[in-house]
């Protein structure tokens, strides 16, 4: 996709919850959105975190990415997200790896 296109598309991304007629969606109106999106920042936290990382919502409509020392990167869709750590970090991120997995079990108790 072009740059232009990306940005005058649709915001939306086959993982946000959409209401639609006949359709139940656990997330259909705005403010349970914004609860999912914030909860599904939450869960990137705690495994970007082992990487030294961090993402925050952008306005509802987009991510910021960031490290330790403020190097930051805006990331469009959560499906970016794990390419533009890898980009920031300089190494591969698989957050399906079993050690990730174990690590961030222990961290969070």
């Amino acid at each position: 996709m072009c740059a232009l296109c990306g940005v005058l598309g649709g915001g939306d991304h086959w993982t946000d919850p959409i209401g639609r007629d006949g359709v139940y969606v656990r997330a259909a109106d705005a403010s349970q959105r914004r609860r999912e999106r914030l909860r599904r920042v939450l869960e990137a936290n705690a495994m970007l975190g082992l990487f030294g990382l961090s993402l925050e919502d952008w306005q509802g409509s987009s991510y910021i990415l960031r490290n330790r020392t403020g190097k930051t990167e805006v990331v469009d869709q959560l499906a970016a997200l794990w390419p533009a750590a890898e980009k920031m970090t300089g190494r591969p991120i698989d957050p399906l790896d079993t050690d990730v997995l174990m690590r961030r079990e222990r961290g969070n108790g």
